[in-house]
């Protein structure tokens, strides 16, 4: 009895606070967690959408037959059908911008966003950007909305809880509750998107796509994109579009862009993996190393070289080459970032700007028309502006095939095709395209670098 007593001295003793600081719950509140604050406040900027396109169908007889149907799949004539496409979005400005999902409103032709409060109203596109899945919306008359502000996303730590609001399956506006499960996802392709994503465990369904998934301060951290699943269904493992990278679409959009601009870099990159971390005598595997850098690249121009490691951008740790390019983008074109790196032994900062890539030289566009056998052939010299459209690695040079179409298209040309010669002379600027492309000859011979890989054409008319 008396050892009893001693103990509970010795731990009111050590735990003074916590023994004071006990009470019994006095009313419901006290004792019952509740979402519906926030739920109010976010909800009502958290609407409906649907969204209709026109889509070409190949009506074949042999469509339904278990064993023509593969053989005879391209057969039939082309007409146009209407597909539907159901998705959610948020509203993020009292005028009427709401932003959503690339894979929900792209390409659209008739747009109807359906509010909380059962109001609707038609929508105009206004801005896209297939590679991070966003699209921006403006509705048309719109007034006396309710809007979401945005957090700041590289605030968001693992573990906190969040919501996700959308419309699954079309059954109307649901909530689902979870916590921030994963950050920097970007190993990973989901939905349209390529790049950097917020994951979470609140569960994600087919409808949600657009919609919000926001904090216990009811503020925006990201726009639900999509789920890894195996049936369809939710599994857990969803994923979110920073709200910080929200923001500068949402900026880019206001000042009349129609498609969205990064941060031009100039480089490629690779992760520290533990391979590469022995092989520069790093302890532990961290950052991105630099492997090629345009000579007009900011980086470049900041001091940087091939083999520096890049280890944060503006205190954030950056450990791939997509989170790298999701920290400058966030930023902006305009802005400045500071970035610290390890060249060999030495720790070291830069501060670098934020620029658009320059259209120099000038891009000097040409295109075959008349009768040639390279008709529809549209042309481009490359210049930082080129390379950046066109996803090509900052080394590359030359003339670059910008679109193929008409008889151009048959002779098994791309877009995105580096032409390096043709029927045997060399091709080094755009008006020699147009110069060897006037030939009258039967027989031709291209000679490409498409995917880094040398192709030759040969073709006769």
């Amino acid at each position: 009895m008396r050892f009893g007593i001693v103990l509970a001295m010795v731990c009111a003793a050590i735990f003074p606070a916590a023994a004071s600081s006990q009470t019994v719950p006095e009313n419901l509140a006290q004792v019952q967690l509740s979402f519906a604050p926030v739920v109010r406040q976010a909800a009502p900027a958290v609407v409906n959408i649907y969204a209709q396109r026109i889509v070409a169908q190949r009506q074949s007889p042999f469509a339904d037959d278990p064993f023509f149907g593969d053989l005879f799949r391209n057969f039939g004539q082309v007409t146009p059908r209407v597909q539907d496409s159901l998705g959610s979005g948020v509203i993020v400005s009292d005028d009427g911008i709401v932003v959503s999902n690339f894979h929900v409103v792209g390409n659209a032709t008739e747009i109807r966003v359906v509010l909380n409060d059962r109001r609707e109203y038609d929508a105009d596109i206004i801005l896209t950007d297939e590679e991070s899945d966003l699209a921006v919306l403006k509705l048309r008359n719109a007034t006396d909305l309710s809007v979401l502000d945005f957090a700041d996303s590289d605030q968001v730590e693992v573990g906190e809880l969040v919501l996700a609001i959308g419309n699954p399956f079309g059954v109307g506006q649901t909530v689902s509750s979870g916590i921030i499960s994963g950050l920097a996802r970007s190993g990973i392709a989901v939905g349209s998107g390529r790049g950097y994503f917020i994951q979470t465990d609140a569960p994600i369904n087919p409808g949600n796509s657009g919609g919000a998934l926001v904090d216990m301060q009811g503020r925006l951290v990201g726009v639900n994109t999509a789920i890894i699943t195996r049936s369809g269904a939710s599994h857990g493992i969803g994923f979110a579009i920073p709200a910080n990278l929200v923001a500068q679409v949402v900026a880019q959009a206001r000042d009349g862009q129609t498609r969205f601009q990064r941060p031009w870099a100039g480089v490629t990159a690779q992760a520290v993996d533990a391979t590469l971390a022995e092989a520069v005598d790093q302890r532990i595997p961290e950052g991105v190393i630099l492997l090629e850098l345009h000579p007009e690249s900011p980086l470049a121009e900041a001091g940087l070289q091939p083999g520096d490691i890049i280890l944060s951008v503006d205190g954030a740790v950056v450990n791939s080459a997509p989170e790298m390019m999701f920290r400058l983008a966030s930023r902006g074109i305009g802005s400045t970032s500071a970035l610290v790196y390890r060249r060999a032994e030495d720790m070291r900062q830069a501060q670098i700007d934020l620029i658009a890539p320059p259209e120099r030289p000038d891009r000097q566009a040409r295109s075959i028309d008349g009768r040639s056998a390279l008709r529809g052939l549209s042309v481009a010299r490359i210049n930082p502006a080129v390379i950046a459209e066109f996803n090509l690695p900052p080394s590359a040079q030359g003339v670059l095939a910008t679109s193929v179409q008409d008889f151009a298209a048959r002779t098994g040309l791309r877009a995105g095709d580096i032409l390096l010669a043709i029927n045997g002379e060399r091709v080094t600027t755009t008006d020699d395209v147009l110069r060897l492309g006037a030939s009258q000859s039967r027989n031709w011979h291209l000679d490409i670098l498409r995917d880094g890989r040398r192709v030759s054409l040969r073709f006769r008319i």
